[in-house]
Protein backbone atom coordinates (compact mmCIF):
# COMPACT_ATOMS: atom_id res chain seq x y z
CA UNK A 1 0.00 0.00 0.00
CA UNK A 2 1.36 3.44 -0.91
CA UNK A 3 1.96 6.37 1.41
CA UNK A 4 -0.81 8.22 -0.43
CA UNK A 5 -3.25 5.37 0.31
CA UNK A 6 -2.20 5.36 3.98
CA UNK A 7 -2.87 9.10 4.18
CA UNK A 8 -6.29 8.67 2.56
CA UNK A 9 -7.17 6.16 5.29
CA UNK A 10 -5.82 8.35 8.09
CA UNK A 11 -8.20 10.09 10.49
CA UNK A 12 -9.06 13.66 9.45
CA UNK A 13 -9.00 14.85 13.05
CA UNK A 14 -6.79 13.77 15.95
CA UNK A 15 -7.02 14.72 19.62
CA UNK A 16 -3.91 16.33 21.05
CA UNK A 17 -2.29 17.29 24.30
CA UNK A 18 0.16 20.20 24.21
CA UNK A 19 2.84 20.48 26.89
CA UNK A 20 5.18 23.45 27.22
CA UNK A 21 8.24 22.80 29.36
CA UNK A 22 9.40 26.04 30.97
CA UNK A 23 10.24 27.52 34.34
CA UNK A 24 9.10 30.99 33.26
CA UNK A 25 6.23 30.80 30.78
CA UNK A 26 2.57 31.18 31.61
CA UNK A 27 -0.42 30.52 29.36
CA UNK A 28 -0.45 34.26 28.62
CA UNK A 29 3.25 34.35 27.60
CA UNK A 30 3.56 30.93 25.97
CA UNK A 31 4.00 31.91 22.31
CA UNK A 32 5.22 28.46 21.24
CA UNK A 33 2.45 26.50 22.95
CA UNK A 34 -0.10 28.93 21.50
CA UNK A 35 1.44 28.50 18.05
CA UNK A 36 1.17 24.70 18.29
CA UNK A 37 -2.48 24.98 19.32
CA UNK A 38 -3.25 27.48 16.55
CA UNK A 39 -1.61 25.33 13.86
CA UNK A 40 -3.37 22.18 15.05
CA UNK A 41 -6.75 23.90 15.11
CA UNK A 42 -6.17 25.45 11.67
CA UNK A 43 -5.73 21.90 10.41
CA UNK A 44 -8.94 20.65 12.08
CA UNK A 45 -7.29 18.79 14.95
CA UNK A 46 -8.57 19.24 18.50
CA UNK A 47 -6.82 20.22 21.70
CA UNK A 48 -7.89 17.88 24.46
CA UNK A 49 -5.43 19.20 27.06
CA UNK A 50 -2.78 21.90 27.47
CA UNK A 51 -0.22 22.14 30.28
CA UNK A 52 2.81 24.17 31.18
CA UNK A 53 5.23 22.23 33.37
CA UNK A 54 8.58 23.06 34.93
CA UNK A 55 11.93 21.73 33.71
CA UNK A 56 11.80 18.84 36.17
CA UNK A 57 12.25 15.22 35.05
CA UNK A 58 9.46 13.71 37.16
CA UNK A 59 7.00 16.54 36.47
CA UNK A 60 7.55 16.26 32.70
CA UNK A 61 7.31 12.47 32.85
CA UNK A 62 4.03 12.59 34.76
CA UNK A 63 2.49 15.07 32.29
CA UNK A 64 3.55 13.04 29.24
CA UNK A 65 2.50 9.73 30.75
CA UNK A 66 -0.88 11.17 31.77
CA UNK A 67 -1.44 12.26 28.17
CA UNK A 68 -0.38 8.89 26.78
CA UNK A 69 -2.65 6.96 29.12
CA UNK A 70 -5.69 9.13 28.33
CA UNK A 71 -7.63 7.15 25.73
CA UNK A 72 -9.05 10.39 24.31
CA UNK A 73 -5.57 11.64 23.31
CA UNK A 74 -3.90 10.47 20.09
CA UNK A 75 -0.83 12.73 20.12
CA UNK A 76 1.24 14.50 22.80
CA UNK A 77 3.23 17.48 21.54
CA UNK A 78 5.94 19.01 23.72
CA UNK A 79 8.01 22.12 23.28
CA UNK A 80 10.89 23.30 25.42
CA UNK A 81 13.53 21.73 27.61
CA UNK A 82 15.40 20.24 24.67
CA UNK A 83 18.68 22.15 24.88
CA UNK A 84 21.96 20.97 26.31
CA UNK A 85 21.89 22.78 29.65
CA UNK A 86 21.76 20.61 32.76
CA UNK A 87 18.06 21.35 33.37
CA UNK A 88 17.07 20.46 29.79
CA UNK A 89 15.73 16.93 30.29
CA UNK A 90 12.68 16.72 28.04
CA UNK A 91 14.43 14.49 25.49
CA UNK A 92 15.65 12.12 28.22
CA UNK A 93 12.12 11.90 29.65
CA UNK A 94 10.59 11.14 26.27
CA UNK A 95 13.32 8.59 25.47
CA UNK A 96 12.58 6.78 28.74
CA UNK A 97 8.91 6.39 27.76
CA UNK A 98 9.23 5.41 24.11
CA UNK A 99 8.41 1.93 22.90
CA UNK A 100 9.33 2.95 19.34
CA UNK A 101 11.37 5.97 18.28
CA UNK A 102 10.78 7.83 15.02
CA UNK A 103 14.45 8.69 14.50
CA UNK A 104 13.72 10.45 11.23
CA UNK A 105 11.87 13.24 13.06
CA UNK A 106 14.94 14.52 14.89
CA UNK A 107 17.24 13.88 11.96
CA UNK A 108 15.10 15.76 9.44
CA UNK A 109 14.29 18.52 11.92
CA UNK A 110 18.02 19.22 12.35
CA UNK A 111 18.62 19.16 8.59
CA UNK A 112 15.77 21.62 8.02
CA UNK A 113 17.00 23.80 10.89
CA UNK A 114 20.48 23.83 9.37
CA UNK A 115 19.28 24.63 5.86
CA UNK A 116 16.45 27.04 6.60
CA UNK A 117 17.23 28.79 9.81
CA UNK A 118 20.15 28.42 12.17
CA UNK A 119 23.06 26.93 10.25
CA UNK A 120 25.66 25.01 12.22
CA UNK A 121 23.92 25.75 15.54
CA UNK A 122 21.52 22.96 14.48
CA UNK A 123 23.93 20.49 16.11
CA UNK A 124 22.69 21.76 19.48
CA UNK A 125 19.07 21.17 18.53
CA UNK A 126 17.43 18.14 20.09
CA UNK A 127 14.08 16.87 18.86
CA UNK A 128 12.57 13.43 19.32
CA UNK A 129 9.39 11.59 18.39
CA UNK A 130 7.97 8.13 18.85
CA UNK A 131 5.21 6.01 20.31
CA UNK A 132 4.37 5.29 23.94
CA UNK A 133 1.28 3.48 25.24
CA UNK A 134 -0.22 3.64 21.74
CA UNK A 135 0.13 7.43 21.61
CA UNK A 136 2.35 9.47 19.30
CA UNK A 137 4.77 11.88 20.96
CA UNK A 138 6.55 14.78 19.28
CA UNK A 139 9.06 16.83 21.26
CA UNK A 140 10.55 19.96 19.73
CA UNK A 141 12.60 22.93 20.91
CA UNK A 142 10.72 25.76 22.57
CA UNK A 143 11.50 28.66 20.26
CA UNK A 144 8.58 29.74 18.11
CA UNK A 145 10.80 29.44 15.01
CA UNK A 146 11.59 25.82 15.83
CA UNK A 147 7.94 25.08 16.58
CA UNK A 148 6.80 26.66 13.31
CA UNK A 149 9.39 24.66 11.36
CA UNK A 150 8.56 21.33 13.04
CA UNK A 151 4.81 21.82 12.81
CA UNK A 152 4.75 23.12 9.23
CA UNK A 153 7.27 20.79 7.63
CA UNK A 154 6.97 17.57 9.63
CA UNK A 155 4.18 17.23 12.18
CA UNK A 156 1.12 18.67 10.43
CA UNK A 157 1.84 16.81 7.16
CA UNK A 158 2.23 13.46 8.99
CA UNK A 159 0.25 13.63 12.24
CA UNK A 160 -2.82 11.82 10.91
CA UNK A 161 -0.69 9.26 9.07
CA UNK A 162 1.24 8.50 12.27
CA UNK A 163 -2.02 8.02 14.19
CA UNK A 164 -3.34 5.73 11.43
CA UNK A 165 -0.24 3.56 11.66
CA UNK A 166 -0.50 3.30 15.44
CA UNK A 167 -4.23 2.50 15.36
CA UNK A 168 -3.98 -0.22 12.70
CA UNK A 169 -2.28 -2.48 15.24
CA UNK A 170 -5.14 -2.16 17.70
CA UNK A 171 -7.92 -3.30 15.33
Amino acid sequence: MSVQQHKKEAPRKVNCKVITVSDTRTKETDKSGSLIIKMLEENDHSIHDYDIVTDDYEVIKEAVKKGCLDKEIDVVLLNGGTGIAKRDVTVEVVQSLLEKELTGFGEIFRILSYLEDIGSAAILSRAIAGVSYGTAIFSMPGSSGAVKLAMEKLIIPEISHVVREIRKDSK
